[in-house]
């Protein structure tokens, strides 16, 4: 599942995460493995229960009070997982950086703008006051806050939602991060505003030269934006490779699934109508509920007994690409 020959920048290999729940301890995240190289572009995309944002979480030192994590998550060689509060503090905000989906809840209310923004910089890069507002300023008019000067002291409920986000994109890249994560980034966006976030962190991204870590639930998204995909089902990485290849293959029945229920500009109507929208039956099993075998298993169309077995093992497609099914002949036949 490697991005990348080269040394990464980012390798998380075996991570699983335990909470804590009212029915018992129930497993969010179950081997998950991935590498990112600097300056490249990685996805993780499924519904919503499996194991993104937990994913995403992990990775900033950010689980619930109670979870367990094992595994190992290397940033730059720096081992991640079992590290202090501290260690984590001083990561956060200054190497790896976050874009957060809603932004009204990611800013503080009570903090303007200039505040806000100049924190990290003065908390991780020891600047006064002044030179910390001065950068604050630079770094809004490099995200293209609408006259940025005049919006250095306000505060957010006086910001549009497609300003705030632009906010805390210029918060996550203050110190100038070796990793950007953007968990849903324009999702409590409109359509045209979405255009002009994505844009702008595509473009932000390929300058600077970091890493690029995004989370999605919309395949659109991430054929605009990310090189390489992981495909998430149940806690558990169930298709990994080139986004282009991945969507050209469609290896894994939950991938497919997903391509289906995606909607089409042009669709044509049937008896006057537009025919509904393609579903995936049933629903993502609550993580006490997950089943021993494929986590799949009990919406899939081409499941049998063997499925609900063992958790199946990653079967190469192509080059760089797996899947984790023993159905694929029966599922590439099918096409």
């Amino acid at each position: 599942m490697s991005t990348s020959t080269a040394s990464p920048l980012l390798e998380v290999r075996h991570l699983r995460v335990r909470l804590n729940t009212a029915r018992g301890p129930a497993e969010a995240l179950r081997g998950v493995d991935f590498t990112l190289a600097r300056g490249a572009t990685l996805g993780l995309i499924g519904e919503s229960g499996c194991g993104k944002s937990m994913t995403a979480m992990a990775l900033m030192g950010l689980l619930p009070t109670g979870a367990e994590i094992t595994g190992s998550i290397r940033l730059n060689g720096q081992e991640l997982v079992g590290a202090g509060e501290a260690a984590m503090c001083a990561l956060r905000g200054d190497r790896i950086g976050m874009v957060f989906q809603e932004p009204m809840t990611a800013l503080n209310p009570l903090h303007t703008i200039s505040h806000q923004v100049a924190e990290p910089l003065r908390l991780h890069r020891g600047m006064g006051r002044t030179e910390a507002r001065t950068e604050a300023l630079r770094l809004l008019d490099r995200v293209r806050l609408p006259q940025a000067a005049q919006r250095l002291d306000a505060y957010p409920h006086q910001l549009s939602g497609g300003q705030r986000q632009r906010v805390t994109i210029a918060m996550a890249l203050a110190c100038g991060p070796d990793l950007l994560i953007a968990d849903e980034p324009t999702t409590a966006l409109d359509v045209t505003i979405q255009g002009e976030i994505l844009d702008l962190i595509h473009e932000l991204v390929a300058d600077s030269g970091m890493a690029l870590l995004m989370i999605s639930h919309d395949l659109g998204v991430m054929a605009r934006m990310v090189a390489r995909l992981l495909v998430m089902y149940g806690g558990s990485v169930v298709e990994s490779g080139p986004t282009a290849e991945v969507f050209a293959q469609l290896a894994h029945p939950y991938t497919r699934g997903l391509f289906a229920a995606r909607p089409r500009l042009g669709t044509p109507r049937v008896n006057g109508r537009k025919p509904r929208l393609t579903t995936i039956p049933g629903r993502v099993p609550e993580l006490a509920d997950m089943p021993a075998g494929c986590p799949f298993a009990d919406r899939c169309a081409w499941v049998a007994e063997a499925c609900r077995v063992a958790p199946p093992a990653a079967v190469e497609v192509g080059p760089a690409h797996e899947a984790r099914c023993i159905r694929l002949g029966a599922v590439r036949a099918a096409s």
